[in-house]
C-alpha cells in the first residue's frame, strides 16, 4: 500500500531552491512528500508508486552535455531520452548524458533529486511534448522524497522551457 503523502492535504511541504523560485515567480503548485527508500535508485518509478499516480504523469530531470552547452531534458519517467532530438532542441549536433557530478554542482541538486526549477546554474530546458497532455505533471521538488505537482505550461514558465518531442517511439 502506497504511502499517503504529506503536502498534498497541507502538510508540511519542505523549502528548497524549487519551491522558492516557484513562490517568487507566484507559480501555483502543489507539494508531494513521501518517505524515498535509499535502496532504490528508479527513482521516478519510486515517486509514481508512493505517491499513487500514473508514471506517465511522473517526469525526470535528465542533463546532458552538448557541443553546444549543458542542457535540461524532462520526459515521463516511463520514456527513453532520445538524445540526438534534445541536442538538434538545444541547437547541437551531439549529446551524451551529464557526469552525475557535473549534474549536482550545476543543478544544485543531488541525483535523484534534481528539480528543473530552481536549479543552482539555469540551462536551456525542453519539456517533452507529451507532459502538455495532463492538466498537472510530477517533477522533483528538490529533493528525494519530494515531488512537485504542476501544470505543464506553468513548469515552462517557471524554466523558461520550450517543448518538443524529445523522447524515442
Amino acid at each position: 500500500m502506497a504511502k499517503k503523502p504529506r503536502g498534498a492535504e497541507g502538510g508540511a511541504v519542505p523549502t528548497t531552491a524549487a519551491t522558492v523560485a516557484l513562490r517568487a515567480a507566484g507559480i501555483p503548485f502543489t507539494g508531494h512528500v513521501y518517505v524515498h527508500d535509499p535502496a532504490v535508485t528508479d527513482f521516478g518509478g519510486e515517486a509514481a508508486r508512493e505517491l499513487g499516480v500514473e508514471a506517465e504523469r511522473v517526469f525526470k530531470t535528465l542533463m546532458v552535455d552538448t557541443d553546444a552547452g549543458l542542457g535540461i531534458g524532462i520526459l515521463s519517467v516511463r520514456d527513453q531520452l532520445d538524445v540526438k532530438a534534445l541536442a538538434a532542441e538545444l541547437g547541437a549536433k551531439r549529446a551524451a548524458m551529464a557526469d552525475k557530478a557535473v549534474a549536482e554542482r550545476k543543478s544544485g541538486y543531488v541525483v535523484g533529486g534534481i528539480s528543473p526549477v530552481g536549479q543552482k546554474t539555469p540551462l536551456p530546458t525542453v519539456l517533452d511534448e507529451s507532459a502538455l497532455g495532463f492538466a498537472t505533471i510530477f517533477v522533483s521538488g528538490g529533493r528525494r522524497g519530494f515531488d512537485i505537482e504542476l501544470a505543464p505550461v506553468d513548469l515552462l514558465r517557471a524554466v523558461s522551457g520550450r517543448s518538443a518531442l524529445i523522447r524515442r517511439g
